[in-house]
């Protein structure tokens, strides 16, 4: 890509409830001015396989590029190996959805510490990221897969861990989630030079090309010392979003930003028009 396309996280709001789908929400998307949309798997792959080819015409005949947000309920790391396998699956079943529908990036939360040493989580996640993969190139797949920085300190995924697990990888990539940066750290990750740094070890992890393909999501966010509670319309929290588009501007980055705010068209339309001033 060669710019920064914003979104929302999901069927807009003001799509009109008589028609709501995933189709007449990308045209929603159209509508509004927007670029994108996030597919919401959150609960369950909600589409099936055989209407894929429909909401990957919609999409083109839109102009609207796709994302894909996995389930909740997966975890890499679990102590049981058939929490394992499931949460395998799950991401395989988003990914392969989503990659049906046109989606270019599938992101999930990968795992959680569960009081363990976070160097062994990694290694965990790691070994079962590998077997995604194999079976995510045995599949055809050509969707980038994401896992997502998080926003508990109780949950693996900093950005550190994320970079670093993905350059073991082709075909992975982090989603950056920066209110979730924000609000695991309890209140910090928010400055210009905190977003420049950021930046900087991601182009120096995963190389230049990496800031031309990005999957960011963004939102205001309520947190408290143990970490995110909820997501909050921009304007209504601390989150330093125009420091965040000046930065990501000046990097040169290109792909997309997914707003999950709860007003998700009015942030993700704030989002573009301030950005597009600069």
């Amino acid at each position: 890509m060669n710019t920064l396309l914003f979104g929302t996280s999901g069927i807009p709001i003001s799509t009109p409830d008589k028609c709501r789908s995933t189709q007449t929400g990308i045209q929603q998307v159209n509508k509004l001015g927007l670029d994108a949309m996030e597919l919401e798997f959150v609960q369950s792959v909600n589409i099936k396989i055989d209407k894929a080819p429909a909401v990957k015409k919609t999409a083109e005949e839109n102009n609207v590029a796709l994302t894909c947000h996995g389930q909740y309920f997966i975890n890499l790391a679990a102590f049981e190996q058939h929490k394992i396998k499931a949460s395998i699956q799950r991401i395989l079943n988003a990914a392969t959805v989503a990659d049906a529908c046109g989606s270019y990036s599938m992101t999930f939360h990968p795992a959680f510490y569960q009081k363990q040493d976070p160097q062994k989580v990694y290694g965990t996640v790691k070994k079962h990221m590998k077997d995604v993969m194999r079976q995510v190139k045995d599949s055809g797949l050509s969707i980038w897969v994401r896992p997502e920085t998080t926003g508990k300190p109780t949950q693996f995924g900093d950005l550190k861990e994320l970079c670093n697990l993905s350059a073991e990888f082709d075909q992975v990539l982090p989603c950056i989630d920066f209110a979730h940066l924000h609000a695991r750290t309890g209140g910090n990750l928010n400055t210009k030079n905190e977003f420049h740094e950021m930046l900087s070890f991601y182009e120096k992890t995963l190389g230049k090309t990496a800031l031309k393909n990005m999957h960011i999501h963004l939102a205001g966010i309520n947190y408290s010392d143990k970490g995110e509670r909820n997501h909050l319309p921009l304007q209504e929290s601390d989150m330093n979003y125009k420091d965040l588009l000046k930065t990501l501007h000046e990097f040169g980055c290109a792909g997309v930003l997914i707003c999950e705010s709860p007003n998700i068209e009015k942030d993700a339309l704030l989002l573009k028009k301030y950005y597009q001033s600069l």
